[in-house]
């Protein structure tokens, strides 16, 4: 897909509400990017084009998730401070993969090699203090089947 660059928090906002539209219950969202590229500006957004309030919108950085109630539940990890994958097992975090709402992780390549299999991948990169690049692309990598 073809990048998108936002040239201000609001514009960041408009892009993802409107992307917001075409996600569906189970679907799986994974921001990557440096610290301060607009992914939870991102979210900021996705909450408002799933009708969730945009005010209650904040890195979960500390807590390692938050729910927003909307169309239906977003789940909103940020997995910056998270020093091994096993940490999330306590929050059985993979039951919210499968579950009723949208879950939208922030730094993903911290989960290793229990990154989703599928999910729309977002990536944001620093084009100058204001600009950001925003590439979205679908991501799904088939499960290994083994035969006898």
């Amino acid at each position: 897909m073809r990048p998108y660059i936002s040239k201000s928090p609001l514009q960041t906002i408009k892009l993802a509400s409107a992307f917001a539209k075409q996600l569906k219950a189970g679907d799986i969202v994974l921001l990557e990017g440096q610290l301060g590229s607009g992914k939870t500006t991102f979210v900021k957004g996705l909450a408002q084009g799933l009708k969730a309030k945009v005010n209650d919108v904040h890195s979960p950085t500390f807590v390692l998730m938050n729910i927003y109630k909307g169309k239906f539940p977003i789940y909103h990890f940020d997995l910056y401070r998270l020093q091994k994958p096993q940490e999330l097992a306590s929050l059985n975090w993979d039951e919210y993969l499968e579950a009723d709402g949208v879950a939208v992780i922030e730094w993903p390549r911290r989960l290793g090699t229990q990154i989703p299999a599928h999910g729309y991948w977002i990536e944001f990169k620093h084009q100058d203090e204001n600009s950001r690049k925003i590439c979205i692309s679908y991501r799904w990598k088939p499960q290994r089947r083994f035969s006898r």
